[in-house]
């Protein structure tokens, strides 16, 4: 569940509270400079505040801190939570947030570079001894990770994206893969739902699965759910997407960015995806979080 913001007339821990209540396993926070609370003092609250609910940034642009500064702040929260903390990073593509911050919006291959290398020294900082790194952004010289995280080798971490290039390094390096709809900057949302359509997440199924090897089994496949809802006609919902996808509403219910139906229906939805996809992880928006507990309690 992603939020950004506490329930109307509650808390930001009581909201989190809530959130566990129901069922949900992890509570998101956006990383975004106009959304919400600054990501790292809303994870670290959430966790205190609650006993099995995990936390996560969806997802911590690498343009907006040094990994080296970062690996101690996370590395904290999972420490301090006892191993409830998953880590989402990602190259940054809101186009709003960097105009308006002054931070240099470099190309979609230079911020890749940038996300790669990224996660490469979080981890190492994660991991036991001193670490040394020296890549074309990030030059690291033996810097021993304190505090030790909670996780053995640290908290998991999530990338996500919906190209080749970024799929291939998660399914090589990240523990949780989120397969989406390429999305290079935030500009061309409104374009990237056709490749969300199922032809496309084969594909990237398939760009995971080379890169992952044997280790595919153990990875976790994430889907961000950008249209989803508990309606009585799914058909009649997708209807009103049929414009954005360039597809049937029959295909278009059959997407792993959208899910609509009866509770019932969407139970199903959500096992068919696995079955097909190996999806079992999935995120919806706080605007939903008391209509989807139902399916939370089905499952």
């Amino acid at each position: 569940m992603e939020m950004m913001a506490p329930f109307p007339g509650r808390t930001w821990a009581d909201s989190a509270r809530e959130l566990e209540s129901l069922g949900y396993s992890t509570l998101f926070v956006p990383d975004h400079l106009d959304e919400g609370y600054g990501p790292i003092t809303a994870m670290a609250m959430a966790a205190a505040a609650t006993t099995t609910l995990r936390v996560a940034p969806a997802v911590l642009a690498a343009d907006f801190r040094h990994p080296a500064v970062l690996a101690r702040e996370l590395a904290s929260i999972d420490q301090l939570s006892q191993g409830r903390l998953e880590v989402g990073v990602g190259a940054g593509y809101q186009v709003r947030d960097y105009r308006c911050s002054g931070i240099p919006m470099a190309s979609p291959g230079i911020r890749v570079d940038r996300l790669i290398e990224h996660v490469t020294v979080l981890k190492g900082l994660f991991s036991d001894g001193p670490f040394n790194y020296s890549g074309a952004h990030y030059r690291i010289s033996e810097l021993l990770g304190t505090p030790t995280p909670h996780r053995v080798g640290g908290p998991p971490i999530l990338v996500a994206g919906g190209g080749r290039r970024v799929l291939t390094f998660a399914g090589a390096h990240a523990d949780i893969v989120g397969v989406n709809p390429s999305l290079p900057s935030s500009t061309q949302r409104a374009a990237s739902a056709p490749d969300a359509l199922p032809p496309s997440i084969d594909r990237k199924l398939t760009w995971v699965r080379e890169a992952a090897g044997p280790r595919f089994d153990d990875l976790e496949i994430h889907g961000w759910l950008r249209f989803a809802g508990v309606v009585p006609d799914a058909l009649e919902a997708a209807a009103g997407l049929e414009h954005l996808f360039g597809a049937p509403a029959t295909e278009v219910i059959t997407s792993p960015i959208v899910l609509l139906g009866s509770v019932l229906q969407i139970v199903e939805r959500l096992h068919e995806r696995r079955e097909q996809w190996g999806y079992t992880y999935f995120t919806i928006q706080q605007a939903l979080a008391h209509e989807f507990a139902p399916v939370i309690a089905r499952l």
